[in-house]
């Protein structure tokens, strides 16, 4: 039997996450993780460096070609990542 003030592990989770204010952290660790499904795997195997501060994502990749194939897709990419978390993450995108 249910009780009023039962929550789902879902939701339990977030709310912990929340208090200990570590949401923004835990959503930036999973984009990170995630980039090779938002990026493709060439483009994630030739990155070197991935991390984010201040909304600004820190990228070093090891190809010219590429980098410059990301620079002109940036903000796609962006969209991408934000919409992936459910909430601005992202505002910049930094090649190192």
């Amino acid at each position: 039997m249910r009780k009023a003030n039962d929550k789902t592990m879902k939701q339990a989770i977030e709310q912990m996450l929340n208090v200990y204010k570590i949401k923004r952290r835990f959503d930036e660790t999973g984009i990170i993780a995630a980039w090779p499904d938002i990026v493709g795997k060439p483009v994630a195997n030739r990155t070197s460096e991935i991390f984010i501060n201040n909304k600004k994502l820190f990228l070093r990749i090891e190809s010219s070609v590429v980098k410059n194939e990301l620079m002109i897709i940036r903000s796609q990419i962006m969209e991408k990542i934000n919409s992936e978390a459910g909430d601005t993450l992202v505002e910049e995108i930094i090649f190192l």
